[in-house]
């Protein structure tokens, strides 16, 4: 009889027995805070009806059964939102002494966007910190057509609070080229990276290789380097040229004549073009495209192929 009362006692003082919270984290590796929008996973021992996966709101709050308030959780480590559940539960005497055991079950407050000039923009979820090389390579890398900067555009409460966006210039150079660990920059989610296009000069008309041709470094080029990267003048090739150039603050197009024959001769000096220039050869029969099928030709030979042209930028 003896022997049964102890089995007995012992059942029920085990059946109250709470397994050992793990010290390791489990799930909440790499432990970063909870954010709007995350899909978290409650569970408070012995009682299945606070156990369930929760959205995060818009508002960054959480509410679970029974409990008559919402319960804040954005900002929150997930072992700080088990602090506050146990708190919320034992303040409203649901509960005497809870155990709650909180993981992310899905991250969707911390999304990085790339886009621009890279081989395939993507939008990802920041896993711990992630550095802007990182960030590029899951987009494919960058683009042929990529300029010389990154824009990295992120969001942080200014002085009195509010929200402001800031927007910081990295240089490819200094990232790809150089390997510039300050030039890496870490990424925490929220950031948008953009990679604009480079310059572009259009040359088009009576030249062996028309072409958009990709200026690097969005500086000055010249007409002599513009025909020399599309292999030269076809044997019909008027002696006058035409620069097309869209004045930046009236965004009216400017038609520029240059004596291409002199300067071919070394009779007149070069003359600089701009990203976005259009160099137009005419033939000798002084026929002239329209400045609508200019831009046609233009943009055709744009989307046909681009050629490189390397300032030291990379």
């Amino acid at each position: 009889m003896r022997k049964i009362l102890f089995f007995l006692l012992s059942s029920v003082m085990l059946g109250q027995i709470r397994p050992v919270p793990s010290s390791d984290g489990g799930a909440n590796l790499p432990a970063q805070k909870i954010g709007a929008n995350d899909l978290i996973a409650v569970s408070v021992y012995d009682s299945p009806e606070f156990t369930r996966t929760v959205r995060v709101s818009a508002e960054g709050d959480i509410r679970l059964p029974i409990l008559k308030r919402r319960i804040k959780a954005a900002g929150l480590l997930p072992n700080e939102l088990e602090v506050a559940i146990a708190e919320a539960l034992k303040a409203e005497e649901i509960l005497v002494d809870p155990y709650v055991t909180v993981t992310v079950a899905e991250d969707h407050s911390r999304p990085i966007n790339v886009v621009g000039a890279v081989k395939a923009p993507v939008t990802f979820e920041a896993i711990g910190t992630v550095t802007l090389v990182e960030a590029i390579a899951r987009a494919g890398g960058l683009a042929l057509d990529a300029g010389p900067e990154i824009l990295v555009s992120r969001t942080q409460p200014g002085a009195d609070g509010t929200p402001i966006s800031l927007t910081q210039r990295v240089s490819v150079k200094a990232l790809i080229g150089n390997a510039d660990p300050q030039a890496n920059l870490k990424l925490v989610g929220g950031e948008e990276i953009r990679v604009p296009e480079a310059g572009k000069v259009f040359v088009i008309g009576n030249v062996k290789k028309p072409g958009a041709f990709i200026v690097q470094d969005n500086t000055e080029t010249s007409v002599l380097r513009m025909l020399a990267m599309s292999e030269g003048l076809m044997p019909y090739a008027a002696k006058q040229a035409f620069i097309v150039r869209q004045d930046d603050r009236s965004g009216k197009k400017n038609e520029i004549p240059i004596e291409l024959a002199k300067i071919m001769q070394r009779k007149a000096p070069d003359v600089p073009l701009l990203a976005n220039d259009i160099l137009y050869v005419p033939d000798r029969s002084g026929r002239r495209a329209t400045m609508q099928t200019l831009e046609k030709i233009a943009a055709f030979g744009a989307g046909a192929g681009t050629a490189l042209i390397y300032a030291g930028v990379r």
